[in-house]
C-alpha cells in the first residue's frame, strides 16, 4: 500500500506540524474506556488523570455514564468540544469501525492499542491494511496497532506507566510495549530523564523514520534510543537518521539478531528482522551509535543529554580510595579511552592539596580517604584546567554530611557542577545508589551532572559522549 505521506506531511505540512496531535495534544478520547481497574480501557483514563494531563479527557464508552469521575459519551462523535488524540482499545475487528468515527469526529492522531493485526497472520494483516486505508483516507496519523502507549512530558500526557517518569532530555521509541516500560523503569530508577516514550507496536502508519524525524526538530529531545526489532522502511529511515545525527544521537538497540530471535520478531510484532551485519554496516554509515546490551543504551544517553562533547579520549580521574582510582582506570581502558599521566606542574598543584599520606597524583587521583571535601573540588578544578585532559570522572561529596560540614559539601558540589559550563568539558560522578539524595546530590542534579553507580557505567557514558564528539567532527570535515 502506498503512503501518502511518506514525502513530507499531509496537506504541505512538516512531520514536525503533522505530529503535533500526538506528541502534544490539546484534547484526548479513550475509545473503549472502562470503569474495570486493570483492564486496557481503565489504565488509558486513569493515567493521564494521575500525570496531570493538560487538556480535557473524554471517556468513551456507550454502557457508562461515568468513569474514573468523568462523564463518559456513548461515541466520540457526541463528544462536545475538539479532539485532537483518540486512544483505542475495544477489540481488533471493532477497530475499523472506530476509526471511520474518529474521521467524521476530525480527530488528527490516535494511539491504537488494540492487538490481534498483522502480528496475528493474513487475516490479521488485512484487518491492519483496512484501518490503514480508512486513516490515511481522513489524514488521521496513529501509532502502533499492538502497543503500549505513549509518554510525552510536552503536556504531561501518560498512557504507558503507573509512575511518572523523570524529567529529561532523553525521547525512546521501543517497538515492544513491554520490553520498552521494563528498561525505562529500569533506566528511570537509575535517576535517568525521559522526555518521551512511545510504544510503537506494529507500526502500520507512522514508522521508526517518521517518529525520528519528528524528534530530530523536537527541542525537548536532547538524544534518541531506539529498541527495534525489524525496519519496515530501512532506506528512509537512514535518510532521516543521517540527518537527525548532525543536530542530536541517535543510539540503537537491535533484538533478532540470531535465528531464533528473528522468528520471534515476526511473531511479535510483524517485523522482519532482517540481516544483523547489514544493520550494523547501515548504523556506521549513517552515524548511529548501536550498543550490544539492552541496558547500555541509556548509560550513554543519559550523558549525552546533559554533558558537553570532549575534544579527545583523555579522562581524568578521582576517587577516594586506591580501588576506585584502579577499576575505574580499568573501565575507561576497556572502551578505549585514555587516563594519561599529568604533567610534572599540573602533579605539583594537585598534590599541594592532598593529605601527606596520598600517593602521587598521577592520574588516577587518589585523595587516600580525605574528609575534606574541599580537597576534592579543588583537585576536579586542576584536572578541568589541564588541556590535556577532555573529560573528567570523579566521586561526588555526598559522603559525610552533616550540620558541621553541609556548607563545604554544598560549596564543594557548586565548584564541581560548574566545571561543564565554565570549561567546556564533560564531567561524570560516581556514587552509590544509597547516598544519591538530600541536598547536595540536588545541587549537583540541579546543574545536569549524570550520575552512575558503577565505574564502568561511567566510563561507557564517556564513551558514548566521545564517539558522538568523533561524528561530529566527521560531518563538519564533510560540509
Amino acid at each position: 500500500m502506498k503512503n501518502i505521506f511518506e514525502e513530507g506531511g499531509f496537506m504541505g505540512q512538516s512531520m514536525y506540524q503533522e505530529l503535533q496531535p500526538l506528541f502534544a495534544p490539546q484534547s484526548i478520547a479513550i475509545i473503549g474506556a472502562s470503569g474495570t481497574p486493570g483492564k486496557w480501557g481503565n489504565q488509558m483514563v486513569a493515567r493521564p488523570l494521575r500525570s496531570s494531563f493538560r487538556g480535557p479527557i473524554y471517556p468513551i464508552n456507550p454502557k457508562s455514564k461515568e468513569i474514573e469521575g468523568l462523564k463518559a459519551y456513548r461515541s466520540i462523535k457526541d463528544v462536545p468540544g475538539p479532539v485532537d488524540m483518540a486512544i483505542i482499545t475495544v477489540l481488533a475487528p471493532m477497530v475499523p469501525a472506530m476509526v471511520k468515527e474518529c474521521a467524521e469526529k476530525g480527530v488528527k492522531a490516535m494511539v491504537v492499542i488494540s492487538a490481534g493485526f498483522a502480528e496475528t497472520g493474513p487475516e490479521g494483516q488485512a484487518l491492519q491494511d483496512e484501518v490503514v486505508k480508512i486513516a490515511r483516507s481522513a489524514g488521521i496519523r496513529f501509532m502502533g496497532p499492538n502497543g503500549m502507549g505513549i509518554y510525552t512530558s510536552a503536556v504531561r500526557l501518560n498512557t504507558a506507566f503507573d509512575f511518572s517518569p523523570e524529567p529529561g532530555g532523553i525521547s525512546f521509541i521501543s517497538q515492544s510495549g513491554t520490553m520498552g516500560a521494563y528498561l525505562l523503569e529500569t533506566a528511570n530508577d537509575k535517576g535517568y530523564g525521559f522526555n518521551t516514550f512511545l510504544s510503537v507496536g506494529n507500526q502500520a502508519d507512522l514508522s521508526m523514520a517518521d517518529y525520528i524525524e519528528y524528534l530530530g526538530e523536537d527541542d525537548r529531545t536532547k538524544v534518541i534510543v531506539l529498541y527495534i526489532e525489524g525496519l519496515k522502511d530501512a532506506d528512509r529511515f537512514l535518510k532521516n537518521a543521517k540527518e537527525v545525527i548532525r543536530k542530536k544521537p541517535i543510539i540503537v538497540y537491535k533484538s533478532g539478531s540470531g535465528e531464533d530471535g528473528a522468528r520471534a520478531t515476526m511473531s511479535h510484532t510483524a517485523s522482519i528482522a532482517g540481516s544483523d551485519q547489514m544493520f550494523d554496516a547501515a548504523c556506521k554509515q549513517a552515524g548511529i551509535i548501536r550498543t550490544y546490551d539492552v541496558s547500555h543504551a541509556f548509560d550513554i544517553a543519559e550523558a549525552l543529554s546533559k554533558q558537553p562533547l570532549p575534544k579527545g579520549n583523555n579522562v581524568g580521574i578521582v576517587a577516594s580510595g586506591g580501588g576506585m582510582c584502579v577499576v575505574s582506570t580499568d573501565a575507561c581502558n576497556g572502551y578505549g579511552l585514555r587516563v594519561p599521566e599529568l604533567d610534572a606542574d599540573t602533579m605539583n598543584k594537585i598534590a599541594k592539596h592532598l593529605i601527606a599520606h596520598a600517593a602521587p597524583p598521577r592520574n588516577p587521583v587518589d585523595l587516600a580517604a580525605d574528609p575534606n571535601s574541599m580537597t576534592l573540588a579543588n583537585v576536579v578544578e586542576l584536572l578541568a584546567k589541564n588541556p590535556n585532559i577532555h573529560s573528567i570522572i570523579t566521586d561526588a561529596p555526598l559522603w559525610g554530611v552533616s550540620p558541621e560540614t553541609i556548607r563545604d559539601k554544598i560549596n564543594a558540589a557548586e565548584i564541581i557542577s560548574m566545571v561543564p559550563e565554565k570549561y567546556g568539558k564533560p564531567l561524570i560522578a560516581l556514587a552509590m545508589k544509597t547516598k544519591m539524595e538530600g541536598i547536595v546530590f540536588d545541587v549537583m542534579r540541579k546543574k545536569n551532572i549524570p550520575f552512575y553507580e558503577f565505574p564502568k557505567e561511567a566510563a561507557r557514558a564517556v564513551y558514548g559522549l566521545y564517539m558522538y564528539a568523533r561524528l561530529q567532527e566527521r560531518f563538519a570535515s564533510l560540509s
